[in-house]
């Protein structure tokens, strides 16, 4: 029976996921999330980087990146905590709906020329609670979804879902060329998301309580002491889980060297990049690079399940940072529009292969009860590597974004990144508590 399943677990295919009630549910829910989120965070994007009523340097850039990531960082510890202790379906619904009304908050600051702290305060809510959102949807995905099919139905999930964030930033373009790109513009821009939080509530509306998780609560009554519970036994767990571990080491490492090429791209596009034939730089620029890497991540979630079953997990994450690190040198180094919208493509290919290991390891390999607390962790630990990279890179980097020493920096860093990754899934794993992992299986475990 083993041996069947082991067979039989890989390939359904989305028509056979979409066949699904519950899970076919989950993915709406995500997907109109995530349009709301993509929509939200390049329309603010826009208002903020490419106004031109505002201007943007270095610093600029690396506040605005602290306003879209940090939250994952300041909420992410109570993400896990209460994920774990409330009705998944109820926190995803009123986080939804919450976040809407802080959505027209950050419209009007917007509209009315604000800057600094009093629009960056509501547009850290939005993401903040957003973190119920996108940790909520993780953590609920194995109520839906058979174990042996996690790696296919978590790839299909996440990869929808990235494209639809790209779908919402190309539509965040589309409408400021429609409204304006001043500051009432991107007001009535950034105003849109509502729309895709509250159709993402009323789907998630439609689930039955409870049937989400958790199906058990091991949490005290008090709500900080559950905070800071929820992140040592978060950090136990993934401590205890080498899978996790490792691939969270990996994941850490790429996010960085990412995060500076990041804040690389943005500058070019805004200072130095001119038009190339039908390529354009600018904001256009950037809409291109999101269409580049929603491509990479489309493929990856089409192949990552194949090339896991061809070469294993531990090969494929090895080889995927092998790749983003030559394709950092190789395409990243000319600083040509071409190139850039290539390796931005060939780069996050990679990061979505990794992400997507690391993922169905802490779905499978991590037991419900404290699955969302490791979610929390993993989501903290992933953008304070990201947000710590924008902001020291912002701190050296010139103006027009031109520093081939910055690019082989995060060259290695993804090379540092493979170093831990094999260090680590080289050590056995500690069962010493029952509640925290799950037993092994070799076929889902990463390393």
């Amino acid at each position: 029976m083993v041996t069947t399943l082991a067979v039989e677990k890989h390939h359904w295919g989305s028509r056979r996921f979409l066949g699904i009630p519950a899970y076919r549910r989950l993915l709406a829910t995500r997907l109109a999330s995530q349009w709301g989120d993509g929509l939200f965070q390049a329309g603010l994007a826009g208002a903020v980087l490419f106004n031109p009523e505002r201007q943007a340097d270095p610093a600029a850039i690396a506040a605005g990146f602290a306003v879209l990531l940090l939250p994952y960082s300041l909420i992410g510890p109570f993400t896990g905590a209460l994920l774990d202790r409330w009705d998944r379906k109820k926190v995803i619904l009123v986080a939804n709906v919450t976040r809407a009304a802080f959505v027209l908050l950050t419209a009007l600051a917007v509209g009315a020329g604000l800057s600094g702290l009093p629009l960056y305060v509501s547009a850290l809510i939005v993401m903040g609670i957003g973190r119920f959102v996108g940790s909520g949807l993780s953590a609920s995905l194995p109520h839906v979804v058979d174990e042996d099919h996690l790696v296919e139905a978590n790839a299909l999930a996440t990869t929808a879902g990235a494209v639809m964030a790209v779908i919402g930033a190309a539509s965040a373009i589309g409408f400021r060329t429609l409204l304006g790109a001043g500051d009432g513009g991107s007001a009535w821009t950034t105003s849109i998301a509502v729309v895709g939080l509250l159709l993402s509530a009323f789907i998630a509306s439609r689930f039955k309580a409870g049937v989400l998780g958790p199906d058990e609560v091991d949490e005290p009554h008090n709500a900080m002491t559950a905070v800071a519970r929820g992140l040592l036994d978060g950090a136990k767990a993934t401590w205890r889980t080498p899978s996790v571990t490792a691939g969270l080491a990996a994941l850490l490492a790429h996010r960085a060297a990412f995060g500076m090429s990041l804040m690389i791209t943005l500058l070019l596009m805004r200072y130095s990049l001119e038009d190339v034939g039908i390529l354009k730089a600018g904001i256009g620029g950037l809409g291109e690079v999101a269409v580049a890497g929603g491509a990479g991540v489309l493929l990856a979630g089409i192949l990552t399940d194949r090339i896991v079953d061809r070469f294993g997990v531990k090969r494929t994450i090895c080889g995927a940072l092998l790749l983003t690190a030559a394709a950092q040198v190789g395409l990243g180094l000319p600083m040509t529009l071409p190139s850039i919208l290539l390796a931005s493509f060939v780069i996050i290919f990679a990061g979505q292969i990794v992400k997507l290991c690391v993922d169905t390891a802490v779905q499978h390999d991590v037991g419900d009860e404290v699955r969302g607390r490791v979610f929390a962790l993993y989501d903290t630990l992933f953008n304070i590597a990201q947000v710590t990279a924008v902001s020291i890179t912002a701190m050296v980097v010139p103006l027009d974004g031109r520093s081939p020493g910055l690019l082989l920096v995060a060259a290695s860093l993804y090379l540092v990144g493979l170093g831990a990754y094999l260090i680590l899934s080289a050590r056995k794993r500690q069962v010493q508590h029952p509640g925290l992992v799950r037993e092994d299986d070799s076929r889902h475990s990463i390393g």
